[in-house]
């Protein structure tokens, strides 16, 4: 009896490292200071010394039931994106620059090209964001998983100056509300989306003139990164007040994350046109409004509470960074929550 008969396959392991290599590279900054394949990840800080108060964010997440998606599609390129987006996201929220990130792959069977493939996937999220890929795992583990399925999961730091934290503290009625588009369902509410739709080839692979494309391929689009709108928002002299990442929960768990005691964000539900796979899922699955506002992100990712002074400068540095911004709200004294009308 050896390792390998009991199901970890530790060559498996050294040709995953090697085939990963090359995507791992082009996500390098100068701040790195290890190779890929040691026991940690180093990073120099000696480029942000110069902050006045230089302050750690960081973020932690999976990509959650979408990889079920994946798997039936046997399609695994793009929830490395995915994962890199739920934790860089949260990070600049909060107004952070994110430096550097690390993955997590738990398998029943290490098939080196396809750990390969699903870090690739990875390596373009970190690119798209900025943040290096300075380490990882993958763990082999027979019994645990199937054989042909995975787990994907990673964390995330960044570094922001103190003063420049996006806390909520000052936003005050009469603030305005801009949302940043989402790309579709991003990552979450995957259990009730498998549960509307069917689940096989047939279903995901039928196109609909609706969505412009496969209900699969609608389905498997990858998260939006949104770092370089956000940066591009910071440079042009805007301050942003609040930030809510538009992720599990939607609307109504989210938007209240960045508010303090006694205001309140109203949304206008009309104020942006929803994507069509949102009105998909609602009529297929006979999912109350409330329910869809409470669990998807209804085709916007991304929250922002402005001075009404500033959202026209706002708008544009989102749009000259490839997004696209809509004015959906305001703030109103009351209640902390959110009311959508």
């Amino acid at each position: 009896m050896d390792y390998k008969k009991a199901g970890v396959d530790i060559e498996a392991g050294y040709k995953s490292v090697e085939l990963m290599k090359e995507h791992v590279k082009a996500t390098m900054r100068p701040e790195v200071l290890t190779n890929i394949g040691g026991f940690s990840g180093a990073f120099s800080m000696e480029a942000f010394k110069n902050m006045e108060k230089p302050t750690l964010v960081s973020g932690t997440d999976g990509v959650g039931t979408k990889l079920k998606l994946a798997f039936l599609m046997d399609r695994h390129n793009t929830v490395g994106i995915d994962c890199v987006a739920m934790c860089v996201n949260d990070i600049a929220c909060a107004g952070g620059e994110p430096l550097f990130f690390l993955d997590y792959i738990a398998c029943g069977k290490n098939e080196p090209e396809k750990i390969a493939t699903i870090v690739s996937g990875v390596a373009e999220g970190c690119k798209q964001s900025g943040a290096a890929l300075i380490g990882g795992e993958t763990a082999e583990m027979p019994g645990f998983y199937p054989t042909d399925e995975y787990d994907l999961a990673g964390f995330a730091v960044g570094v922001v100056d103190e003063k420049n934290l996006i806390t909520g503290k000052n936003i005050k009625a009469g603030d305005v509300l801009v949302g940043i588009a989402s790309s579709g369902v991003h990552s979450n509410g995957f259990s009730l989306v498998r549960k509307v739709f069917k689940m096989n080839e047939e279903a995901l692979n039928t196109y609909y003139d609706s969505l412009g494309n496969t209900l699969g391929d609608t389905l498997i689009e990858p998260t939006k990164i949104y770092v370089k709108a956000l940066r591009s928002v910071r440079q042009s002299g805007v301050d942003i007040k609040g930030c809510s990442h538009i992720t599990g929960g939607g609307f109504y768990e989210n938007i209240p994350r960045m508010l303090h005691d006694g205001v309140r964000a109203v949304v206008n539900k009309n104020s942006y046109e929803v994507p069509p796979i949102f009105n998909m899922l609602s009529n297929d699955g006979d999912i109350e409004e409330e329910m869809m506002y409470n669990t998807f992100n209804m085709g916007i990712g991304m929250v922002l509470a402005l001075d009404s002074s500033e959202v026209d400068k706002a708008i544009a540095a989102i749009e000259s960074a490839g997004e696209k911004a809509y004015v959906i709200g305001n703030v109103e004294s009351g209640e902390k929550g959110v009311t959508l009308c």
